[in-house]
């Protein structure tokens, strides 16, 4: 069976979208503006679950994040992308979808000089059950208590995405309370 590409959507200034191209065509050293999105788990005991890129990432390979982010396809609600994603990325089901951050918008620029430029709703989800990792997305993953990642992301916020470290300063003053914790002690 052969798969389309992945299509994402590209959006102008003011973040209305005004177009779709391949995910393969985008991300470059010139990327346009385009929709995202990104998720943080957390499980029954309260741990977030941070994953590490696999190497063959074009931007930030090797980098520690949240759990998983993506793209919605063109006509694909943002819930249902994330559902996609958790399962495409980590085998994982999630319940308990939360908007989090609906306007968070960033650019940052890794060291091979890719671009990512995206606006990015944050969400937050409980997992069910243990993420099985797509190598080809991850190659490690860990639960880490709210408080070791706050320690972890003001010791050393370069050992982690940029998004992860900007979403965990806008989070620390919406997030809801299992979050709370992390997110207030890196604000």
């Amino acid at each position: 069976m052969t798969h389309s590409p992945e299509r994402v959507i590209l959006l102008d200034d003011d973040g209305n979208p005004c177009g779709v191209a391949r995910k393969d065509d985008v991300h470059h050293e010139s990327t346009p503006l385009h929709l995202a999105f990104s998720c943080h788990v957390h499980d029954d005991e309260g741990r977030l679950l941070l994953t590490r890129r696999a190497l063959s990432k074009r931007a930030w390979p090797g980098t520690w994040t949240n759990a998983f982010c993506g793209h919605p396809g063109p006509f694909e609600a943002i819930p249902d992308a994330v559902h996609r994603r958790a399962h495409d990325e980590l085998g994982l089901e999630i319940a308990d979808l939360q908007l989090e951050l609906a306007d968070f918008r960033y650019r940052a620029t890794d060291a091979s000089g890719v671009v990512e430029n995206e606006i990015c709703p944050v969400y937050t989800a409980r997992a069910v059950g243990e993420p099985v990792l797509n190598p080809v997305e991850a190659m490690d993953a860990r639960w880490v208590t709210p408080v070791d990642l706050a320690a972890a992301l003001t010791a050393a916020p370069w050992a982690f995405s940029p998004w992860l470290v900007l979403q965990a300063q806008q989070l620390s003053a919406t997030a809801g309370a299992i979050l709370a914790t992390a997110w207030r002690s890196v604000a």
